[in-house]
């Protein structure tokens, strides 16, 4: 159901649009008072159809490991123009129209696009299992893993030593923490990986 074989990826199912916009609007407020803000607008009716936006949920499948390290999961995974940054696997692919868009005025565009340290070190998990396996995509399921490992250890590492502080998510194109700081939640993952501890992910 998830499955796209004409793209070769996993996506969301269910009631789409992608006619959809933020439009300044003046709404009525308490005391009758009028005040400017940006709406989401519908355009066109959604329609039960995939949703065409690669990011972490496309990979859901080959995390768990439920479907073979298919050539499709990992020219997903490595490639620059979609979820790969020399910090971390993008939480949304840079060719998604939702990339980096706010949903409302005050609503940051929280998971569309910035790096998650949670998320990738289910895909390395993942990885890490496919350099074990035999199969044609063995090594190169190995390269990826080791760039990928390399890049969020040093730029996790990096941070700390200039502010002292492990970030809720890192920015793609930039490197830096961001969100809320203090945050030794799911970004203490890097201690596992360093130490390559994958458990039964």
């Amino acid at each position: 159901m998830h499955f796209d074989k004409s793209f070769g990826a996993y996506f969301d199912f269910g009631n789409h649009t992608e006619k959809v916009r933020l439009s300044w609007k003046l709404v009525d407020g308490p005391n009758n008072i009028l005040s400017r803000q940006l709406i989401r607008e519908v355009l066109e009716e959604p329609i039960l159809r995939f949703v065409p936006h690669i990011g972490y949920v496309s990979l859901f499948p080959f995390i768990w490991k439920i479907v073979p390290a298919v050539k499709k999961q990992l020219d997903l995974i490595s490639d620059k123009a979609i979820l790969w940054s020399d910090f971390g696997i993008r939480s949304l692919a840079k060719t998604s129209s939702l990339y980096m868009k706010y949903n409302t005025e005050n609503d940051a565009p929280y998971w569309r696009g910035s790096i998650w340290i949670n998320m990738n070190y289910l895909i390395l998990s993942s990885l890490h299992h496919y350099t074990k396996e035999n199969g044609p995509y063995r090594e190169r399921a190995e390269k990826i893993y080791n760039n990928l490992r390399d890049n969020l250890v040093s730029n996790i590492v990096k941070n700390y030593q200039q502010t002292g502080y492990f970030w809720e998510q890192y920015d793609q194109e930039t490197g830096k923490g961001k969100g809320a700081r203090v945050f030794t939640g799911w970004t203490s993952l890097i201690l596992l990986i360093m130490a390559e501890s994958y458990g039964n992910c």
